[in-house]
């Protein structure tokens, strides 16, 4: 052996990047961890939380921590403080939403912590306008409806646009 080499074995192999964002819950090891030591085993009540409650629901509450008790699971949730009110008078149809979502009673009771909850900004958009589209572009020989044909040209227009 010589003096740059040494006995050990590398025991973190470097990450493969993938030059793309991820959404955090897929697989990520961090994400893993800060899902389990909140209490959720399964990611999929917090990530699909506005499908599990719907929309009205989702904006005023968000699950913040899925304990175990003697008589069954706790969910925390952070809410509106107006809100909190009117969430403990909709707690059993919440449960039973949670239940039916999850597949067992995994949720028994429902704990509200008053808080401002951060609603999800608009996807950014691009807001440059796009070049028309070079008239040799094959979607100008397309002879279908007027409506997918003008999707189509968008489309060109937006492939043509500069980068960066």
């Amino acid at each position: 052996m010589t003096q740059g080499e040494s006995g050990k074995q590398d025991l973190h192999p470097p990450i493969a990047r993938r030059n793309r964002t991820e959404a955090i819950g897929n697989a990520s090891a961090f994400a893993t961890q800060s899902f389990l030591r909140a209490g959720f085993r399964d990611p999929a009540l917090v990530l699909r939380w506005r499908e599990i409650v719907g929309a009205e629901v989702a904006r005023v509450a968000q699950p913040l921590k899925l304990t175990d008790g003697p008589s069954g699971g706790v969910l925390t949730l952070m809410a509106e403080p107006a809100a909190a009110v009117f969430l403990q008078h909709e707690t059993r149809a919440l449960c039973e939403r949670i239940n039916a979502f999850l597949g067992r009673p995994a949720v028994v009771r429902l704990r509200f912590v008053k808080g401002r909850v951060a609603t999800p900004g608009e996807p950014h958009r691009d807001r440059r306008s796009a070049p028309p589209a070079p008239a040799s572009d094959p979607v100008f020989e397309f002879a279908g409806p007027d409506c997918l044909k003008a999707a189509l040209v968008e489309l060109a227009r937006a492939r043509w646009r500069p980068r960066g």
